[in-house]
């Protein structure tokens, strides 16, 4: 065992609606620390109620990094979020002060944690050759294919996926290589920091799907309806851009446009909002190594600021 030779982060995740946002700054202003933004919605300028985006009150007097940086025509990969983030973790702990890293795009700190797969552009003619496979020979032909070729990416990706099998599959015809292998190589890209991971949560699912409910409606009443109003009446946005497809937002979308009325739009919100929140359930339970947290615990802040002590003084192994 050694000690830490690298400098400390918090990486705070949890699904939506879990308490994150309130808890990060109660820790910043505790640890003399910034945060930064781990998620794909709240880059996006003119879209505040529907993602939940602090206020100016809300966020404390502390610096809020990666909101509000793009127009909603444009779009973030994963990509730019590491690049970004990673400029921003080295700026704030030059400036002596603690990157505390908050979201639920689990995507995003899961690039952070294994690395970036930098993949082979789409061919268009393998492409083409696949689909047409696909619509030929079917789904579980295709899957049973790419279990020849790699088997760890078959047992991975269920095959009713057709679209990433034949990602997978083109990734091969094109490179020779296994899709896995490119992860692998990713896994290799360590961050030069010591991870803090922290997860809060319910304690129960069915509290979360209510307080999900309630949290959507409040919105409306806010004002959600009148905010996608104001962005469908640009011209210049589709319900195929990133920005559009969030969670409510492409439900509200699909109401402005007249195929369901405020009721079933309410409801599919909802139901989706509960099905974000599931996969990243899904996304959490791979993350052995943090420690978990309930929302809404009376010793909530106490408690996650013992834990960042008790890590920053365990060894290094």
């Amino acid at each position: 065992m050694k000690k830490h030779t690298h400098p400390p982060v918090i990486f705070l995740m949890g699904p939506t609606a879990s308490g994150k946002t309130a808890l990060s700054v109660q820790l910043a202003q505790a640890l003399n620390g910034e945060i930064i933004s781990v998620d794909s919605a709240l880059v996006f300028k003119g879209m505040d109620i529907g993602t939940a985006k602090p206020t100016l009150d809300e966020r404390g007097g502390i610096a809020h990094h990666l909101i509000d940086i793009l127009d909603p025509a444009e779009a973030f990969s994963t990509g730019q979020f590491r690049k970004q983030a990673l400029a921003l973790m080295d700026d704030i702990t030059r400036r002596g002060k603690l990157p505390i890293l908050v979201g639920g795009t689990m995507l995003y700190f899961n690039v952070l944690n294994s690395g970036l797969a930098v993949l082979p552009e789409a061919d268009p003619a393998i492409r083409a050759q696949l689909d047409q496979d696909l619509a030929q020979l079917g789904k579980e032909a295709l899957h049973r294919r790419l279990a020849e070729i790699d088997p760890e990416s078959a047992a991975r990706i269920h095959p009713n996926d057709p679209q990433r099998v034949q990602r997978a599959l083109e990734v091969y015809a094109i490179s020779g290589q296994p899709l896995t292998s490119f992860f692998t190589a990713a896994q290799a890209q360590d961050i030069p920091y010591q991870r803090i991971k922290l997860i809060i949560a319910p304690p129960d699912r069915a509290l979360l799907h209510d307080i999900i409910a309630q949290r959507f409606r409040k919105m409306l009443e806010q004002g959600f309806i009148e905010e996608v109003a104001a962005l469908y009446q640009r011209g210049d946005l589709t319900e195929k851009m990133p920005s559009i497809r969030a969670v409510g937002y492409r439900q509200a979308w699909s109401y402005l446009q007249g195929e369901y009325g405020i009721e079933v739009m309410t409801e599919k919100a909802i139901i989706a909002t509960r099905q974000l929140a599931k996969r990243q359930f899904t996304w959490l339970r791979r993350e052995t190594d943090a420690a978990n947290f309930h929302t809404g615990q009376s010793d909530l802040l106490d408690s996650v600021l013992a834990e960042i002590k008790r890590a920053n003084a365990q060894p290094a192994r």
